[in-house]
């Protein structure tokens, strides 16, 4: 479980994130929706550890968790970008074992088998010796899942994962993130496709920008 108490965040005078109270019970799936600065990229970029809180506490099962110091947070909570941040110069297949090997020290033969099983389950099995350049959108938007998926984190983020996709890959995404829910995976997901938050969502949280 995952809990956010008086959560905080400023940059300079301007307050994002006020005293934010929430709490994902585990398998569940969160989106957090709403117009534009109003705080969602940066409520996820907090959880995940991309920005430091300014105060409050994050809770992991019960115990403090502070995600932007803990040098493991990536086997805690995975991030799939909105950019997806693949590294052009690696293979799909070695940019999804590169963090299991240097993070987790997986040795090469059990990053190769895991990271192949990840590709095989996203139907990108074939897609292993391609680079990152040779895909197409949505191809990318799944290696970047696999390779989230790579650290065995207890929480995935991901920030607007369908923004730039169409209605079909839209929906693949869609079968992806409700397949890690069979599998008890807490999912948080900053999005602005209401429809798409309650086509997948056990909870919907609705944020607007603070008045400074």
């Amino acid at each position: 479980m995952l809990e956010l108490q008086q959560i905080t965040k400023k940059f300079g005078e301007r307050t994002i994130l006020d005293h934010v109270d929430l709490t994902i019970e585990d398998g569940k799936i969160l989106c957090i929706v709403g117009q534009s600065g109003g705080g969602k990229t940066t409520l996820l970029r907090c959880i995940s550890g991309l920005e430091q809180i300014d105060s409050g506490k994050i809770l992991v099962n019960g115990k403090e968790f502070d995600p932007y110091v803990n040098s493991n947070n990536e086997a805690v909570i995975g991030v799939v970008f909105q950019e997806y941040n693949l590294f052009p110069h690696l293979t799909v297949l070695e940019n999804v074992m590169l963090a299991p090997q240097m993070v987790l020290k997986k040795d090469k033969e059990t990053a190769t088998r895991e990271a192949n099983e990840l590709l095989k389950k996203l139907a990108l099995g074939d897609k292993g010796n391609l680079y990152p350049w040779q895909l197409s959108g949505g191809q990318k938007q799944r290696v970047a899942i696999a390779r989230a998926l790579a650290m065995k984190p207890q929480i995935l983020c991901y920030d607007e994962p369908t923004s730039a996709l169409d209605p079909g890959l839209r929906d693949t995404v869609k079968e992806i993130i409700l397949d890690l829910k069979k599998e008890k995976m807490t999912q948080i997901i900053v999005t602005h496709d209401i429809e798409f938050a309650k086509e997948i969502a056990d909870d919907i949280l609705k944020v607007k920008p603070l008045s400074n």
